[in-house]
């Protein structure tokens, strides 16, 4: 049976995550907390918005309310990657090679790793951002569609339309495919080859968690009342083909998924504080953590795929140990 080792703490919990072995949780309040042989924290930011590890699982960059951008280590020092005056910063995301992303209102300001910085102004609010796999391209999701950059030169960039707001980005590990979130019950997709493209209907909520398998295979949703799970294996991607609907339940919905980093499986965190865990071969279930205070508001498995790292919309955190 997995167990689950509590954090009980106090507000919104925006990324819940493993730097190296340590279990990290920043919350709203501008504080990240640590589980190193003991709880310790650090205060980041006054107000934090948005959370992302480096892609090695070294650093957890932050930004906030205070219109700062951190970098936070597994030991808890903290470094001023950027500022950019009194803007909250709405997005990060994290590249190759120590590459960071951030916005702010219209502009994305990518961050190379000798410091050097770079502004990509748009005529809409930036609203998401991901790096490509493979390469240094950058994927915005913005009003009317998404734009895709190469930040370390001066090429045109590439715009891809589709009517309505954009609110959230990314690519699949394959790097053929682009799905964006939408203000509407959706998502979008783009076939990046030829621009086909691909509509994720029928939610009865907002798509706000994303999560692909471990091969890219399928990309895991919340949104409904069942993690939404779209087959990629095809060369179109998920036209034509009906989506998996994995821990149905009735009374609560899907507020995060997280794919196991090795296993074609997927955790669901749900809005009432459950977390369970499905396989998509059989849609088998084993239940990870029973109803709590809040929402699902953040979920990461380690590199081993051991542990969980989970947070809510309350605060009341912690870790689900799936090897015990």
């Amino acid at each position: 049976m997995p167990t689950v080792a509590p954090l009980d703490l106090t507000g919104h919990c925006v990324s819940a995550c493993f730097l190296g072995d340590v279990p990290v949780f920043a919350l709203a309040d501008g504080v990240v907390h640590r589980l190193a042989g003991g709880h310790a924290w650090t205060e980041a930011h006054d107000g934090l918005l948005t959370a992302a590890p480096t892609r090695d699982g070294k650093c957890l960059i932050t930004g906030g309310e205070d219109g700062k951008v951190m970098s936070l280590s597994p030991e808890g020092s903290v470094e001023l990657l950027a500022e950019v005056g009194r803007k909250w910063i709405t997005s990060v995301a994290t590249g190759p090679q120590d590459i960071v992303a951030f916005a702010s209102g219209k502009v994305a300001y990518v961050r190379f790793s000798d410091g050097r910085m770079r502004e990509l102004e748009h005529p809409r609010s930036v609203e998401g951002l991901a790096f490509a796999p493979k390469g240094v391209r950058l994927g915005v999701a913005r009003y009317n569609g998404a734009t895709l950059h190469f930040p370390a030169t001066d090429s045109k960039p590439t715009e891809l339309e589709w009517a309505g707001a954009h609110t959230g980005i990314t690519f699949s590990p394959d790097g053929n495919f682009l799905v964006t979130t939408m203000q509407e019950n959706a998502l979008h997709g783009w076939k990046l080859s030829d621009g086909r493209h691909m509509r994720m209907a029928g939610y009865p909520a907002k798509v706000k968690s994303l999560s692909w398998s471990a091969k890219g295979r399928w990309l895991a949703t919340s949104g409904a009342p069942a993690a939404i799970v779209w087959p990629f294996q095809g060369k179109d991607g998920p036209m034509g083909k009906a989506p998996l609907e994995l821990g149905t339940r009735g009374d609560a919905m899907v507020t995060q998924v997280a794919c196991h980093p090795n296993e074609d499986i997927v955790a669901i965190g749900y809005s009432d504080g459950m977390i369970l865990a499905a396989r998509f071969a059989d849609q088998k279930e084993v239940l990870l953590r029973r109803a709590g205070k809040g929402a699902i508001s953040a979920m990461t498995w380690d590199r081993e795929g051991r542990r969980l790292a989970f947070g809510t919309e309350t605060g009341d955190c912690g870790i689900v140990d799936i090897s015990a």
